[in-house]
Protein backbone atom coordinates (compact mmCIF):
# COMPACT_ATOMS: atom_id res chain seq x y z
CA UNK A 1 0.00 0.00 0.00
CA UNK A 2 1.46 3.28 -0.94
CA UNK A 3 -0.50 5.75 0.78
CA UNK A 4 -2.08 4.45 4.52
CA UNK A 5 -3.61 6.28 7.24
CA UNK A 6 -1.76 6.09 10.67
CA UNK A 7 -4.57 4.79 12.88
CA UNK A 8 -4.73 2.45 15.02
CA UNK A 9 -7.03 0.35 12.69
CA UNK A 10 -3.98 -0.10 10.57
CA UNK A 11 -2.28 -3.00 12.43
CA UNK A 12 -2.59 -5.25 15.06
CA UNK A 13 -1.47 -4.02 18.38
CA UNK A 14 1.81 -5.37 20.41
CA UNK A 15 1.89 -4.93 24.41
CA UNK A 16 5.03 -5.37 26.43
CA UNK A 17 6.00 -3.45 29.48
CA UNK A 18 9.56 -2.31 30.49
CA UNK A 19 12.71 -4.42 31.06
CA UNK A 20 11.96 -5.41 34.92
CA UNK A 21 15.73 -4.26 35.43
CA UNK A 22 14.91 -0.65 33.52
CA UNK A 23 11.78 -0.49 35.83
CA UNK A 24 11.70 2.69 38.10
CA UNK A 25 7.84 2.37 39.42
CA UNK A 26 4.51 1.65 38.30
CA UNK A 27 3.34 -1.01 36.14
CA UNK A 28 3.30 0.75 32.64
CA UNK A 29 2.10 -0.87 29.76
CA UNK A 30 2.97 -0.24 26.29
CA UNK A 31 0.68 -0.89 23.47
CA UNK A 32 2.34 -0.74 20.12
CA UNK A 33 0.70 -0.19 16.77
CA UNK A 34 3.30 -0.67 14.56
CA UNK A 35 2.14 0.16 10.66
CA UNK A 36 5.51 0.45 8.81
CA UNK A 37 8.46 -1.99 9.24
CA UNK A 38 10.99 -1.15 6.30
CA UNK A 39 14.71 -1.79 6.81
CA UNK A 40 15.03 0.01 10.00
CA UNK A 41 12.62 2.29 9.62
CA UNK A 42 9.36 2.07 11.63
CA UNK A 43 6.65 4.01 12.05
CA UNK A 44 3.27 3.86 14.05
CA UNK A 45 1.39 4.92 17.20
CA UNK A 46 2.76 3.91 20.76
CA UNK A 47 0.58 3.94 24.12
CA UNK A 48 2.10 3.84 28.02
CA UNK A 49 0.14 3.68 31.25
CA UNK A 50 1.44 5.53 33.95
CA UNK A 51 4.90 4.87 35.42
CA UNK A 52 8.50 5.15 35.36
CA UNK A 53 11.52 3.45 33.28
CA UNK A 54 15.31 3.48 32.15
CA UNK A 55 15.77 4.18 28.36
CA UNK A 56 18.34 4.24 26.17
CA UNK A 57 18.85 5.06 22.61
CA UNK A 58 20.50 3.42 19.68
CA UNK A 59 17.89 4.84 17.36
CA UNK A 60 16.79 8.10 16.25
CA UNK A 61 13.36 8.82 16.91
CA UNK A 62 10.74 11.76 15.99
CA UNK A 63 7.59 11.51 18.31
CA UNK A 64 4.36 13.91 18.10
CA UNK A 65 2.54 13.36 21.85
CA UNK A 66 -1.62 12.97 20.66
CA UNK A 67 -2.67 12.36 24.49
CA UNK A 68 -1.24 12.22 27.80
CA UNK A 69 1.70 13.55 29.74
CA UNK A 70 5.31 12.59 30.94
CA UNK A 71 8.31 13.97 31.86
CA UNK A 72 11.43 12.51 29.95
CA UNK A 73 14.84 13.09 31.79
CA UNK A 74 18.07 12.68 30.56
CA UNK A 75 21.08 11.95 32.14
CA UNK A 76 23.00 15.24 31.32
CA UNK A 77 20.33 16.58 33.26
CA UNK A 78 18.11 18.08 30.25
CA UNK A 79 15.06 17.45 30.96
CA UNK A 80 11.31 18.11 28.91
CA UNK A 81 8.23 17.90 30.17
CA UNK A 82 5.02 17.37 26.68
CA UNK A 83 1.83 16.71 26.54
CA UNK A 84 -0.97 16.54 23.12
CA UNK A 85 0.42 18.73 20.65
CA UNK A 86 4.23 18.39 21.77
CA UNK A 87 6.61 16.84 19.32
CA UNK A 88 10.33 15.99 19.82
CA UNK A 89 13.52 14.46 18.76
CA UNK A 90 15.08 11.51 20.71
CA UNK A 91 18.90 11.16 19.16
CA UNK A 92 20.83 8.05 19.29
CA UNK A 93 22.94 8.33 22.57
CA UNK A 94 20.27 9.95 24.19
CA UNK A 95 19.69 7.77 27.95
CA UNK A 96 17.73 8.50 30.86
CA UNK A 97 14.15 7.92 31.60
CA UNK A 98 11.04 8.12 31.21
CA UNK A 99 8.08 8.96 33.16
CA UNK A 100 4.22 8.66 32.20
CA UNK A 101 2.25 11.10 34.43
CA UNK A 102 -1.22 10.50 32.43
CA UNK A 103 -1.38 7.75 30.12
CA UNK A 104 0.40 8.93 27.16
CA UNK A 105 -0.05 7.92 22.96
CA UNK A 106 1.79 9.46 20.30
CA UNK A 107 2.80 8.40 17.21
CA UNK A 108 6.50 8.01 16.12
CA UNK A 109 8.88 7.50 13.35
CA UNK A 110 12.25 5.49 14.34
CA UNK A 111 15.32 5.14 12.22
CA UNK A 112 17.80 2.78 12.88
CA UNK A 113 21.24 3.76 10.92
Amino acid sequence: MLLQALTPAATDPETSRPDPEKLISGDPVHTTWNVEDDRGLYCGIWQSTPGAWRCSYDEWEYCRILSGRAVITGDDGSRLEVGPGDSFILRPGFSGRWEVLETIRKDYVILFR
